[in-house]
Order: C-alpha cells, then structure tokens, then sequence
C-alpha cells in the first residue's frame, strides 16, 4: 500500500514539476553555453575557471564585452552607432569588400558600382572574388536570397537585399532564386500554415515590386515547393545527414526544448545554395556557383552551408553580406513589425511618413538651436542621415548634407524634411508598381520553370 502511495505521488511530482525542470535545464544550458563564450572552454562542476581564453572565436551566441549579438533571430547593440562591422567580420571570419574589390566589380560589369557598395552598406563578402574570376572567365553563376514572411507588411529596411540583387541580376545578366520561408515562419512565430503561405504571397508581390525580370527570377514558398521538387528535398536530406545536431546547437543556440521543425530547418534554407535543387532551371548541374546577398545576420546559415557543401561534392556558396537597416528610434533598438512606428512600412501613406520621420526618427542634433550651430549634429547616430546613406543615390548631395549637418549649418528639422522629401516618391511609386502585380503576375514568377540565361 504504501509502495502504491508513493508511486502515484512520485508520478504526480513529476507531472507537476516537468515544466519546471524543463525550464530550468533550458536556463542552466543557456548559462552554460554563455559561460563557454566567456571562458572559451565548457563548464565543469569540479573545475574553477581559468583566465578566459584569448582570441577565441565565440561565434554567434557571444557578445562582444556585451555590447552587440547577432543571430538570425536576435540584432542588439548598446551602441548608439549601431553593430560594430569591423568587430563582426573578425569574429564570424568573412573578409571585408575594400575598394580593390569594388573596382574589380566595376571593371567586370563595366557599370558604376552600385551605391550600396560605394557605401559599405554592402560591406563584407565569402569568396567573391572567386566569383568574379568565374564570370571574367565566362562561367555561370546564380544569385539566391530570400525572405522570411512573417506579417504582410513589408518595411523599408526589408527590400534592401532586394534593391541590391535586382541591380545584380541586372549588372551580370544571371537568374535569380528567391526562398520564402513560410514554413520557418510557421515553425517559429504563433501562425497558421494558411497564414504563412498568404503572407510569402503578399510579400512576394512587393519583391515583383522591386523590378525583378520575370524571365531570370524564380519566386517560390518552401512550403509549396519542397513537396513537388524531389531534387530540392534530396539536397534537404543530403545536408541533414552531414550536419550533427551539436553542430546547430552550437551556431544557432537550439536547446532540447526546441522542437525537431526548427533544429531540421537550416537545411531547407542551405538547399537553394547548389543549382541542382531547381532541376527545371540548371537541370542535373551541381557545378554553378551560388552567389547569395543577404544580411549579416543570415550568415550562420550559410557558413553550415558552406562547411557541408565540399562534404556533398558541391562547390561553397559565395556570399555578400549587407549591414542592418536601423530603427526609426536608433541603431540600437529593434524594429518590430508590431510596432508601425519603428520604420517606415511600404504601405504608409505620405503623411504617415512625414509624421513618423519628424516625430519618432532618432535626432544627433543639439539640445537648442544655439548649441547645434555652434558644435553641429552628430551624423554617425542621427537616423534621417542613416536613412539617407540608403536612400539618396546622389554621393555629393549625400556628403554636402553630412558637412552642413555637422558644422551645425542645417538644423535636425532641415535633415528630416530632406529625409521625407526622399522616402515619399520612392514609397509612392513602389506602391504603384506593387498595385499592378496580379495575382497571375505572382503564380508565373512562382511557377517552376525554365529561366532564360545563355550558361556554356
């Protein structure tokens, strides 16, 4: 009797606490993971510490004196300047696009380097030039990027890669693949599968919108998809057998409590990197370079790509990697689709724009007039400025705007009438190109097919 007590108060014990006991396993290896970045070795209960370890690369669940971390879900910064570029290329080891590498783009396409470039918006890259030598040698190459679909408006800061790939496919002349990731979206956000699919529709009308040409560019929903292109799944699985799962908790930060969905998707987002996961475009190919512009924070993925491909028989693909686009608040807070007042969506309206630039755009003015003329704005943390280097394609206008805003001869109201003067044409005439995408515009750009290209 009293074993049979026990036992039934045991099992409720357990039922009861498994949450908890969940939750504090979860909290126990998050502090163990960031006791590993600090220390640079694993935490052993026997064993006091050391000095932490010099010069290890901590990946990207490490921050920097705990100033900025970057993962594909998570940008933070302390700095009112934003991430520190310089520091991030150190640690996630990709090499920084110097003014050697943009001269080599421009003789090879023989256009102007796009401003983005010229910028450093663009600002480091994974074997371009590799690429380069590949294309002065008439050798083909794709370009991949993608967007995860997470509500149905887009903001300003989304279509950023997109601007740059279109000038791209346009420059050299190559077909474009675009991933939504619908089924990512539904694995982490609280959404149903309808609701993610919609969303990749809707937001693939407003990446039409950005002029893709409709005979080199392939739009397609992972959910849609995988189910009808065996050899895209046979790369999913090819990937997943050569990645452990050590492996993705160490460069995502997955946990035992992740579901299985979420610890399996970096292969769907790594598959588009080799050409033969579109049969219908490159046929049985495995040997086309894949050249991917994205965000710095999408770079995990593609370095696991990257470590497996050569694993696989393909060749690494090759990567462009942008800077992060600010909050309308500053560098350091995040955007959040939830909050409309934290960018500039690609619905608002010309008085939505005007009043979200004047009243919440993050100001490196003077507290008073007087102060500004006499010491000028502080242009590395004013966000109009910021949002300028992206939006005004004019370089001396750009850098007349700079040296009067510093010297204190234009004043924070000046910069952001500039500002809003930029952002309203170009929003407006988005909107206009996005109202002529039909609902068959977007069924052809997401139809498999064959794209046109003149590849040897």
């Amino acid at each position: 009797m009293r074993q049979a007590i026990s036992n039934t108060f045991s099992h409720h014990f357990c039922f009861l606490f498994q949450d908890e006991i969940d939750s504090a396993v979860k909290m126990l290896l998050s502090l163990k993971m960031s006791y590993k970045a600090a220390m640079g070795e694993d935490y052993k209960a026997d064993c006091p510490p050391g000095n932490p370890a010099p010069g290890i690369n901590h990946g990207p669940e490490a921050t920097e004196a705990e100033e900025d971390f970057v993962d594909p879900w998570t940008v933070q910064t302390s700095s009112a300047k934003g991430i520190d570029y310089d520091k991030l290329i150190v640690r996630f080891g990709s090499s920084k696009i110097d003014k050697e590498l943009i001269n080599r783009i421009e003789r090879a396409t023989g256009q102007r380097p796009h401003h983005f470039l010229r910028r450093g918006i663009f600002f480091s890259h994974r074997d371009m030039n590799q690429v380069l030598d590949a294309y002065e040698n008439k050798k083909p190459f794709y370009l991949y990027t993608g967007r995860g679909p997470s509500s149905e408006a887009m903001h300003v800061g989304h279509l950023i890669p997109f601007i740059f790939t279109k000038w791209l496919q346009d420059v050299f002349n190559v077909p474009l693949v675009i991933q939504m990731t619908d089924d990512e979206k539904y694995l982490w956000k609280d959404l149903t599968l309808d609701q993610a699919y919609g969303y990749a529709v809707e937001n693939a009308k407003d990446i039409i919108a950005c002029g893709f040409d409709i005979n080199k560019t392939f739009i397609f929903s992972d959910l849609d998809y995988m189910g009808m292109s065996p050899g895209f799944y046979k790369n999913v699985v090819k990937i997943q057998k050569h990645v452990t799962f050590n492996q993705v908790k160490g460069i995502f930060g997955f946990t035992d409590s992740d579901s299985i969905g979420k610890i399996s998707f970096p292969a769907i987002q790594a598959a588009p990197s080799f050409s033969n996961s579109f049969p219908q475009i490159f046929g049985d190919r495995t040997d086309i370079q894949c050249l991917i512009p994205c965000a710095i924070d999408q770079d995990p993925y593609f370095r696991m790509t990257r470590d497996v491909a050569p694993k696989i028989g393909y060749p690494k693909p090759a990567l462009l990697h942008s800077t992060f686009f600010p909050a309308l608040q500053g560098a350091q807070t995040k955007m959040s689709a939830s909050d409309p007042n934290s960018s500039i969506f690609l619905t608002d309206t010309a008085k939505q724009i005007k009043t979200k630039v004047n009243k919440h755009a993050f100001s490196g003015g003077r507290d008073t007039i007087e102060e500004h003329r006499q010491f000028g704005g502080n242009c590395d943390v004013d966000v109009s400025f910021m949002y300028l280097t992206f939006f005004l394609e004019d370089d001396d206008k750009l850098e007349q705007i700079r040296k009067d805003y510093s010297s204190g001869a234009m004043l924070t109201g000046e910069l952001k009438k500039t500002l809003i003067e930029v952002l309203q044409p170009l929003i407006a005439e988005h909107q206009a190109r996005r109202k002529e995408v039909t609902d068959e515009i977007v069924k052809e750009f997401m139809t498999p097919r064959k794209l046109s290209f003149d590849f040897q």
